[in-house]
């Protein structure tokens, strides 16, 4: 599973713990919602371009299990159960997702998975849900979160069916004890190291700066089957300029993060619609070889980012940290890329992002000058 990094749709940033449909129908976590995205993602070209999931975040579920200990969906907001939002959403050439929690109560006070990893496991699988994200609120211990995940990704197995398992498990670990990445791997098809995200450029900055920080330690271990999760996309929504956005989806890119985007497909901007849907940035986002990118060197506000692709190719990032001023230059040797490999002995260099253009052939000796507006980011393909 998750040969590649997942992609797809996920309610939480945007629409958080909405329960109030009569109030405000529109952005109320509901059936409604999941069925309207679901037909967006099919009329506006978002599944063809990838996103393949639509998942339910926290607050889809009724106070209390039902008469058999079954987690139930809350009926006013989800008259028809999962099962029939699944059929819905399957019917679209799409994949649901949900969420549950490996404590006692999930992280907005609803019914938690602890005591009922088995049940639960088999109740998703009777709806045809395909990813679950398991949060890590109200677990008493770490012996009991680590087990716990542990047991939810042995219980999904054992259903038989396909579920991609989207963990919090080392996020929850961190302040106390070093994750060991090896075993979450074992276990997880994907999982969050750090805070949640926020519609904002000081969120996306203080994400990549915590990436680059742990890098040694977290870099090695992503690949087909495994991936660290920055958390979602926050193109589309109010907090970030158009550099920030394209920032954002340059670097989830080299990172080879899951792409979910969190935001209302009934109400995005052409600019950010094209942003999110372009090809050649999802191809790298996508790359078979499954080798996420790292920072290989900072100076002044610049940052410079590689990461290997299939065919020899690398996906290079330039990043102008400064928030102040206008455009900069920024040259740099192509004998840095790849050890020393990347154009040896030359290289063609294509710029994805902000725009789309060859840039020509290069020898391995050359030097290369890229002009990046403040908080943007220009993206390459080597």
């Amino acid at each position: 599973l998750a040969r590649t990094p997942p992609m797809g749709w996920l309610h939480w940033e945007r629409f958080l713990c909405g329960t109030d449909c009569a109030a405000d129908p529109r952005r109320c976590v509901s059936e409604q919602l999941f069925v309207e995205m679901a037909d967006r993602m099919v009329a506006e070209g978002w599944r063809d371009a990838g996103y393949e999931f639509i998942c339910i975040d926290d607050c889809w579920m009724a106070p209390t299990r039902d008469r058999h200990g079954r987690l139930q969906a809350d009926p006013k907001r989800f008259p028809g159960g999962i099962r029939k939002l699944a059929d819905y959403v399957h019917s679209k050439g799409l994949k649901l997702g949900i969420y549950s929690d490996v404590g006692n109560k999930t992280c907005a006070g609803f019914p938690g998975s602890y005591d009922h990893y088995d049940l639960d496991a088999q109740t998703f699988a009777s709806w045809g849900v395909d990813l679950l994200k398991f949060d890590g609120c109200n677990s008493d211990s770490l012996e009991l979160l680590a087990e716990g995940y542990r047991r939810m990704s042995l219980a999904l197995n054992k259903t038989g069916r396909s579920i991609v398992y989207s963990c919090e498990w080392p996020f929850y670990l961190r302040p106390v004890q070093q994750p060991n990445y090896t075993e979450i791997k074992q276990y997880c098809n994907h999982w969050r190291n750090f805070y949640d995200v926020y519609d904002s450029w000081s969120s996306i900055k203080s994400i990549l700066d915590w990436t680059a920080l742990h890098q040694d330690s977290i870099v090695k271990i992503a690949g087909p089957g495994g991936w660290n999760d920055p958390d979602m996309a926050m193109i589309g929504n109010f907090g970030l300029s158009w550099d920030q956005s394209v920032t954002q989806m340059a670097m989830w890119a080299i990172m080879a993060a899951p792409l979910f985007m969190s935001n209302d497909l009934r109400h995005i901007s052409p600019e950010a619609k094209c942003l999110l849907q372009n090809r050649e940035v999802i191809a790298i986002n996508q790359d078979p070889l499954g080798k996420q990118g790292y920072q290989l060197s900072k100076d002044k506000n610049f940052q410079l980012w590689e990461r290997p692709l299939s065919g020899r190719a690398y996906a290079v990032a330039v990043l102008n940290y400064q928030e102040i001023g206008g455009p900069q230059k920024f040259t740099f040797s192509l004998t840095f890329l790849g050890n020393g490999l990347a154009c040896n002995p030359a290289c063609s260099v294509r710029q994805v992002l902000p725009a789309s253009r060859d840039l020509g052939v290069y020898s391995w000796i050359s030097s290369l000058s890229v002009e990046v507006n403040p908080t943007g980011t220009v993206l390459l393909k080597v």
